[in-house]
This record gives C-alpha cells, structure tokens and sequence, in this order.
C-alpha cells in the first residue's frame, strides 16, 4: 500500500511482504523460547533430584526415614504474539514520513505435576540389592572399579587355602575387615590402571542326554538347530550341549584361555553365585597375579548405599588404608580416604556445585582440591544408581501437587 501524506511519498512493505516479516518475527521467537525452557525445566528436574540424594544422605544421618518426589509431567503453553504498524518519522520536513513498526511477545504457562516416589514396588527395588549386570554396565562406562566397589559393595569374600571364603566388610567400625576390603578393592584397581582388567561373562555349558532311538530324523535336524549335538555309541544316546552367557567374572587374564575343564568348573561353581554376588579370580604369573586371589563381592542396595554414606558423617567415618606391598603402583588419587566426601557447614558453601540445608546445616559434596574429579565421580554414580532404582512415575492415580504459573 504507498501513502501520498502532504507531497512525500513512503513506500511501506506492500501485504505479501509485511506477512513474511510477521512470519520471520514469530520463527525466531518460538524456537528460542522452546529452546530456553526445554534447558531450564531439564536443569531444574535434575538439580531437584540431585538436592534430594544429599537430602536423603542427611536424613540417614540422623536416622530418619527416606523419600523422594519426582516430577511426572511438565506441560508448557508458549503463546507468541506479533504486532506490525506505521508511524510518522520523528525527522524530515513538514508533514511526515510513515515508518513502519514492529513488536512481539511470548508468553509461557507451565504446569508442573509433582508426584511421591513411593508404594510396594519402589520400596522392594529400594531394599533390593544391586545384580551384577547393573555393576558391570556402570564398569564398562569407564568408572573406577575401587569407586564402584566402595559405594556398591558391603562386603568381600575371599577363598583362604583351604577353599573356605572369609568376609570382610565394608564398614569403617569393623577394623579388619574394613581394612582388608580396601586392599582387595585397591588390588584390582592398580590392575584396571595398567588395563589388565576383564570383565567378561563365563560361558557356560548344560547338557543333556537321550535315547538315539527316541530321535526322528526331522527331530535330528531340529536339534541341530539348537543344540550341538554329539553321539555316544558306549550309551546309545545323543548328547545335546547348549551354552549360554552366565555371570561376569573379573580377572586379570582373558577367560579365552581357559580350557574346557577351567570352564566346566568355573560353570559349576557360577550356579551357585546369588544375582547379587560379582565373581572374581586373580591368577599368578599374569599382571597383578603376585596377590592371587579369588573370591566374590556381594552388592548393596540403594538404601544400604543412603545409609553408608550417612553414617560416615556420623560414628563411622572412613579412614586411610595403605595398599597391600603387593599391589602395583596407583596413581595419586586413587586411594581417597571418603568414598564421596560431604561437607556439613553452618553457613552456605560458595565454592561447592550443589548443596541443601537441612537440619539447620548446609550438606554439600566436596568438589574442591585434588580430589575434586573422584567426589564428583562418585555423586554421578549415586546419581545413576538412584536412576536404576526408581520405576517410570505414575502419570495418574496418585496424589499429586499440580503447580501452574
């Protein structure tokens, strides 16, 4: 559209033209806008979970019931408005020149359901200890084994001379075991530090036996698809093997050269290993093998794990055990002496990354100094166990705090 105002001529954008401009106004703003609260709901869920663990690690503390909440939904409005008009210029002769004028708002409504991690099936996965499959996946992430160990682990049995296990726990209370535990634990990870360290599953084998004379011949070939198949002619039978991935075992050489009455044996002894145990067998004349040892961990649960760290800022708190004289060297920060070091202050800590008060006290990790990488390690593993801990929230059915902006 051209306006003739007093002899000067304006051409503003003709129709087609100031669409696209509205259109261009409203592009830019909407992804920004998305963008900005996908960024801030994801740090607020996270930051809300991660002050809940230091919250529950203080109330194990003082000896009082664990919970948590979640957020199960996050439903956000975006409403974005654009304007356009002219206007006369502020300069130029008599009479005035239209300028055109642009404006736009974004307006965000966000409700938030809240909801209690709580009932049956939460509190059974909160008691029940960890299963070897969840240690050894957190293990191939690259975690240090004496970390995952120390936080995981309430105790070591190790096979004496005679074949009978001993254990040793992993409470600061209990001297000699507590001690003993940290030294296996340290072995092993001087071994990882080198890369000798496997943690592979042992293959284990089941057979059966049946009648040559009970087989058909399309039978034959349908066992053959599952089964290796051999025949005893002594027997008159057809052994049927099958094998099958079993628990992992952790070893300072590779399982591949084991021979077939190793593996029988180690497949025997397999079955007998709870869900909860983790397996391992350090053997002479192989890296780290001048302590062999055998022997297998037993797991914590996720409120063992709350519990442990709580009462090590009580009654039991963790102290320096010195690597055992046949351990290999190990780099400078990996023998700690907290497992996660939390400090409690009066007053809020300026220098931690995260902290909450609770208690009258303020509860922090300690991410400064030398041992910043192993407490900050050590709060995201507790991070993703609590993540394999918890089921998928319920959307409905249970109370909930709806808030709306």
């Amino acid at each position: 559209m051209t306006f003739f105002p007093t002899g000067h001529a304006s051409i503003l954008p003709q129709p087609p033209c100031l669409l696209l401009l509205l259109l261009l106004v409203g592009g830019c703003a909407s992804p920004i806008a998305l963008n900005r609260a996908v960024d801030a709901y994801d740090d607020a869920t996270t930051g809300a979970a991660s002050r809940q663990l230091l919250v529950n690690i203080a109330r194990a503390y003082h000896n009082q019931p664990v919970h948590f909440t979640g957020v199960s939904n996050v439903a956000a409005t975006f409403d974005f408005r654009v304007n356009a008009g002219a206007t006369p210029a502020l300069t130029g002769n008599a009479g005035g020149i239209l300028m055109p004028v642009f404006g736009g708002s974004v307006a965000e409504n966000p409700t938030i359901t809240i909801v209690p991690v709580e009932g049956e099936e939460f509190t059974r996965r909160l008691l029940t200890p960890f299963q070897e499959n969840k240690l050894t996946l957190l293990l191939r992430q690259r975690f240090d084994i004496d970390l995952l160990m120390r936080m995981m682990a309430q105790e070591v049995r190790v096979n004496d001379n005679e074949g009978r296990q001993i254990s040793y726990r992993n409470r600061p209370f209990d001297s000699p075991g507590y001690g003993m535990f940290r030294r296996v634990v340290l072995h092993l990870s001087a071994i990882q530090d080198h890369n000798h360290l496997h943690a592979e599953p042992l293959i284990l084998e089941q057979t059966w036996a049946i009648p040559a004379g009970s087989v058909t011949a399309e039978g034959f070939q349908a066992l053959q698809r599952e089964f290796s198949v051999r025949y005893d002619a002594q027997e008159n039978t057809y052994i049927l093997v099958k094998q099958a991935a079993g628990p992992i075992l952790i070893t300072n050489y590779d399982p591949n050269i084991l021979s077939p009455e190793e593996r029988k044996r180690l497949s025997n002894e397999a079955r007998e290993w709870s869900p909860n145990d983790v397996a391992f067998d350090i053997r002479p004349n192989h890296f780290g093998g001048e302590w062999p040892m055998k022997g297998i961990f037993r797991l914590r649960s996720f409120h063992a794990i709350l519990n442990f760290l709580g009462r090590t800022l009580g009654d039991e708190p963790e102290y320096h055990v010195e690597k055992d004289v046949r351990t290999p060297p190990l780099e400078d920060d990996e023998n700690p002496v907290d497992t996660m070091k939390l400090s409690v202050t009066d007053s809020a800590p300026r220098e931690a990354d995260l902290w909450v008060r609770v208690y009258d006290q303020y509860y922090s990790v300690h991410t400064r100094g030398p041992l910043a990488r192993w407490n900050r390690s050590a709060f995201q593993l507790l991070y993703l166990l609590f993540q394999m801990t918890v089921t998928d929230l319920p959307r409905s059915g249970v109370p909930s705090i709806t808030i709306a902006k």
